[in-house]
């Protein structure tokens, strides 16, 4: 891209002349087969989380699967592989600068949570946070990806897994295990275990982990045997290991289920905090590890591909265990279960951006922005469509009327307007229209920086909406910041910009000035918003937060629905003396009316909820993006010659301006109230074929006749006493009902589930079985708010 008066603004190669290893390095990978491959893992986690999520596997089923993966598929595995290893192919000076890489990201975090973190629990949460930033998914995820990458062309990349993983498991984690074993030791208080004591039940959790133990079995059948397998035992330990793959990967999925719920606002600092270590910081530091201390390899090609090698390894995801180690020591659950799902679905477009960078050719700058363009153009469509639909959404729910949906919305449509700008600029930017250029990149320009601008403003919100209660700032305020801003710095980039040459690309259709506007906005939205949800971390908000989720209902509708006392038989508003003393009838009957009180309270949830932990998880993804941005704009400033990694970011940088159209409609899109519960009951009701009700008890299925045949026999009477309680829902009627919420609960209070999955099926049983019924009969039985009866 050339200015008017001097060089180019960047160049992509580092020395202006063609890669020499370039073609070479270009059949290092086997791109092709990547995308496959992370179809079929990909594919395979969403089968799992269906299953999760729909109950057809409940919780304590898929705590079997993870046992059978954890105890005997993967030890298998390992131990197949340590026997048939090759040694004598091992670069060990690989596995040494992986091995600094781990141990240098470990020291950070675990040094930085010391210093920051709580005393209260600051051990804990360092022994977790620096498992997490280091321990990696290698088998499940990471070797499929490698196996599709480099099965053709460096086979022996594959052993590496088998040798890397067992640094993490042998060496950090039980570091990770005794800050977190002195962590329990000063909550016990008594102090009586001794430091060697607890030194030794390091050692002893440590050689309990069967995958700990096969390694070290492994290792020693190697040279025992030879590198072979006996006949007698091979099919069972080929059986066992090929079990492996599918079983962890559709394990993952259904360990996936529900984990974005326990995210609340106090952890969003933690969890940026912790990704951006896991996706960016362990693969900038494994590469550069390898570019330092190998030096065995005299082939340019041989180093230039386990450089690569290692940062495709770095970018692989936290692995599930993280969790179990975070519910065996009961600490921060919340953080390494969010951010174990987050980071795995980030990770699919960073490692296949990756592969394709470090795999091609050392291409021209204007390949590259052709390529750019394309990539911006496709998304953009796709995204067009996302935002239709969400912003439809967010109208037919009227959701919009409300704080913070009010902003959010204002989001939407600059999301969408982004989309728009990007499609029409493909069309105009190579034309000879002047006007038809700056119109659309105006458009472009604005939308895309109120697109940076709205994250920190939705932030502040949050902050300011405390008890329920609005915002303390106008809206009007706000939208004018949100909208003002972009405004006046795309006027101003307009008047004092000049226009590059040649360049098609929209992100610096003006050059560097546009590259300090961009920096400008980026900054201060990041400054906003980091602050603002700084705040949403401090503890006066997790107390606000514990106290909504103590009552729920507060806000929400339910304070306009008086509980009858059986002393107490009044009307709520008495407009006459003679109604003052009716006693209320009961409603006996299926609730039509859109007066019914229950009906209203329900449709005002719908309304009324402000779902701040999907405001506060949007926030924390699209501030991962504005940080990407941000190093963008900066190593370009600063950088004239950047180089393959830059491409990379300016790739992701992209894919995140000009796909947040899909993050927002995966976060808001698919409402529970319009679009899915709506959705169950028309598939329902064409699964059955007509309604339960007028199913006979003989056409039952054995399952629900017997389970509605011992409810009813032996709990029925109990669950009425304990959870049913009179609710108005008329002027002169009251209802026995219950929320589905607390028979969930109650059906594992007394034994009759042993999670939440199960008593979801247990009570759905119960209205196949025509044993309860939704008040106005429009939904199944689900855990939620939902009001319930027994029927007569």
């Amino acid at each position: 891209m050339e200015t008017p008066d001097g060089p180019s603004v960047f160049n992509y190669s580092s020395s202006g002349e063609e890669d020499p290893d370039g073609p070479a390095l270009s059949s290092a990978m086997t791109i092709e087969k990547l995308f496959p491959a992370l179809l079929e893992c990909f594919g395979i986690i969403l089968c799992g989380y269906v299953a999760g999520r729909a109950n057809i596997i409940t919780p304590t089923q898929a705590k079997g699967l993870g046992n059978f993966v954890s105890k005997f598929a993967l030890p298998a595995l390992l131990f197949k592989n340590m026997v048939l290893l090759d040694f004598g192919d091992v670069i060990w000076s690989f596995l040494w600068s992986i091995l600094v890489a781990k141990v240098s990201v470990f020291v950070i975090v675990c040094v930085l949570t010391l210093i920051v973190a709580s005393p209260d629990s600051r051990y804990s949460k360092a022994g977790l946070f620096s498992i997490f930033a280091t321990q990696s998914n290698d088998f499940a995820l990471g070797y499929p990806i490698v196996e599709a990458l480099y099965q053709n062309t460096y086979p022996e990349y594959l052993q590496y897994i088998y040798l890397v993983a067992p640094v993490s498991l042998m060496l950090l984690n039980p570091i990770g295990f005794a800050f977190c074993e002195i962590q329990k030791w000063k909550d016990e208080g008594n102090h009586q275990q001794t430091k060697i004591l607890i030194a030794g039940l390091v050692v002893l959790q440590v050689l309990k982990n069967p995958i700990v133990f096969m390694v070290v079995i492994g290792i020693i059948a190697h040279f025992v045997l030879h590198q072979t397998i006996p006949a007698f035992m091979a099919e069972f330990v080929d059986g066992l290991a090929n079990s492996f793959g599918g079983a962890a990967l559709f394990y993952l999925g259904l360990s996936m289920v529900g984990q974005l719920r326990k995210l609340t606002r106090s952890t969003v600092v933690t969890l940026i905090l912790l990704i951006t270590a896991k996706l960016l910081l362990m693969p900038l530091i494994c590469k550069d590890m390898v570019d330092l201390l190998d030096n065995s390899n005299t082939s340019s090609l041989n180093h230039s591909s386990l450089s690569n090698y290692a940062f495709l390894y770095g970018v692989f995801p936290t692995a599930p265990s993280v969790a179990i180690y975070a519910v065996y020591y009961n600490a921060e659950l919340e953080v390494v279960t969010s951010g174990m799902v987050i980071s795995t679905f980030l990770s699919a477009p960073i490692m296949y951006v990756s592969a394709w960078l470090l795999s091609s050719r050392w291409m021209d700058p204007q390949f590259l922005m052709n390529s750019l363009q394309s990539v911006s153009f496709n998304i953009s469509i796709v995204s067009v469509v996302a935002m239709v639909w969400t912003i439809a959404v967010m109208i037919l729910s009227k959701k919009f009327k409300k704080l913070p949906h009010m902003f959010t919305v204002n989001l939407f449509v600059a999301q969408f307007l982004t989309c728009i700008g990007m499609i029409l600029w493909k069309f105009v930017v190579k034309g000879d229209s002047f006007i038809g250029q700056v119109l659309t990149f105006t458009l472009l320009c604005i939308s895309l920086y109120s697109t940076y601008v709205w994250p920190g403003l939705i932030a502040l919100s949050l902050v300011l909406m405390k008890n329920r209660k609005d915002t303390r700032v106008s809206p009007g305020v706000f939208v004018i910041i949100g909208w003002g801003v972009p405004t006046l710095v795309t006027a101003a980039l307009l008047i004092c910009g000049k226009k590059m040459s040649g360049t098609i690309d929209s992100s610096f259709f003006y050059g560097k000035e546009q590259i300090i506007c961009t920096i400008v906005i980026v900054a201060f939205s990041l400054l906003l918003g980091g602050g603002s949800l700084v705040c949403l971390s401090r503890g006066s908000w997790a107390q606000n937060d514990e106290i909504q989720e103590d009552n729920p209902s507060f806000g929400t509708g339910e304070d306009f629905i008086t509980e009858v006392e059986p002393g107490n038989q009044t009307l709520v508003e008495p407009n006459t003396p003679s109604e003052l003393n009716r006693v209320p009838e009961s409603c006996e009957n299926r609730c039509e009316s859109t007066d019914c009180l229950l009906v209203q309270v329900e449709e005002l949830q719908q309304v009324a909820d402000r779902q701040v932990a999907r405001h506060v998880l949007l926030c924390l993804l699209l501030t991962v993006s504005l940080l990407a941005n941000l190093s963008s704009c900066l190593w370009l400033l600063f950088n004239r010659v950047p180089g393959r990694l830059y491409l990379e970011l300016v790739f992701f940088c992209a894919v995140a301006n000009y796909g947040q159209g899909l993050l927002s409609f995966a976060l808001f899109g698919l409402d529970k109230h319009l679009i899915i519960l709506p959705f169950k009951k028309r598939l329902r009701n064409l699964w059955y074929g007509k309604k339960q009700e007028e199913q006979l008890p003989s056409d039952l299925p054995e399952d629900v006749r017997m389970t509605t045949m011992q409810f009813i026999k032996y709990h029925k009477e109990q669950c009425f006493h304990d959870i049913v309680k009179k609710r108005r829902c008329g002027r002169r009627t009251v209802v026995d009902c219950f929320l589905g919420c607390e028979l969930v609960e109650w059906l594992q209070q007394v034994g009759l589930a042993q999670d939440c999955g199960e008593a979801v099926l247990y009570g759905i049983r119960l209205q196949q079985g025509g044993v309860l019924q939704c008040i106005n009969q429009e939904y199944g039985f689900q855990d939620s708010r939902l009001y319930y009866r027994f029927t007569t």
